[in-house]
């Protein structure tokens, strides 16, 4: 359930000015009024990232002024519209009755409305198209917390960076490339951790407002990686990031492929609507083009950018979310009924 929020010029971005480069994690926990309202659990405590000198806080708090004005321009939110929408989508899900949910949770039902521009019908849709994707994929998504996922954190070739981009989206990188080691962690184990930090973005009100950002680093890619790839795994990850997760997938950039890749996304084109796969940017290794899309600001010097945090490894981001197991627990409670399948 967490991303930390460490956001250039505003947020919780403390900096003191004894600042150096050698740095130790330490993983601090707090409570916030926010917490009630926003988690599904009675989770009561929240961690928080102390790097060196830095605090990287996860934001639950409301929208600033300058993200209510986008939340308004681009999601037609306002205290009115979203009032009645909440009202809305809860009298429509009351009537799912096979579909197990929080009713009574006005800010998680504000998840599904903020990506669906504040139309009730249309985020009446998507959480049923949630669900029903979790069922249909039981097998990847039963005991989905981190104390049973630790192995993709161990390999640490999943990361969200510290900063958010120029436009306030979350960049989470998978490198599957030279650092996976594909007879240690399979696919799935790689789908699930992602899923991890997607639930984690969910939670945020500016990252449903602003959305995120992937990047997949295939640099070293080997012909052994590419036969891990199967149509059924292209169309899963297809099928969720166009039709079943509550989040603005706002581009996925792809970076440092080899000649080879091709033959990776040939799996996932025929899936592929004109949506999403014209928010798929290939950059090879022109990272110049990359900073056309993401400011240096925000990523770290690999990427060709001035990042000045360390990035968080495998093994941090895995302390700190499983100090959040209750939370994984409780949104893994809910969904369809296991008889219903065959209905949907």
């Amino acid at each position: 359930m967490c991303y930390m929020n460490l956001t250039e010029g505003r947020g919780s971005f403390f900096r003191t000015p004894d600042f150096n480069r050698t740095m130790a994690f330490e993983i601090v926990l707090s409570s916030t009024e926010e917490i009630k309202d926003t988690f599904l659990s009675d989770l009561e405590d929240l961690p928080s990232l102390k790097i060196g000198d830095y605090i990287l806080q996860l934001e639950l708090n409301d929208l600033s002024p300058e993200v209510k004005e986008i939340a308004r321009k681009e999601l037609r939110e306002t205290p009115e519209v979203s009032k009645e929408a909440v009202i809305a989508l809860r009298d429509l899900l009351r009537e799912e009755k096979d579909l197990k949910c929080p009713l009574d949770s006005d800010t998680w039902l504000i998840r599904f409305l903020r990506p669906s521009k504040f139309y009730p019908e249309s985020a009446f849709e998507l959480v049923k198209r949630y669900y029903q994707f979790k069922q249909k994929h039981s097998n990847v998504y039963d005991l989905l917390v981190p104390s049973k996922n630790k192995n993709i954190f161990d390999h640490n070739i999943l990361t969200v960076l510290p900063y958010r981009d120029q436009f306030g989206r979350r960049i989470l990188i998978l490198e599957l490339g030279k650092k996976w080691k594909h007879n240690k962690v399979s696919l799935d184990e790689v789908y699930r951790g992602c899923v991890l930090f997607l639930e984690c973005a969910m939670l945020e009100p500016e990252t449903q407002v602003a959305g995120a950002v992937l990047i997949f680093d295939m640099e070293g890619l080997s012909l052994q990686q590419v036969w891990q790839f199967t149509p059924p795994f292209a169309k899963r990850i297809v099928d969720l990031l166009q039709d079943a997760i509550a989040l603005r997938i706002k581009n996925i950039h792809v970076v440092k492929q080899p000649y080879i890749f091709n033959m990776v996304f040939a799996l996932f084109k025929p899936f592929l609507r004109e949506k999403l796969r014209s928010r798929i940017i290939f950059h090879g290794n022109d990272l110049d083009s990359l900073h056309n899309y993401l400011s240096p600001k925000s990523l770290p010097a690999q990427y060709g950018g001035t990042l000045e945090v360390p990035l968080i490894e495998g093994l941090q981001w895995y302390k700190i979310l499983s100090k959040c197991e209750k939370e994984y627990e409780a949104i893994n409670s809910y969904g369809y009924k296991k008889d219903v399948e065959s209905k949907k």
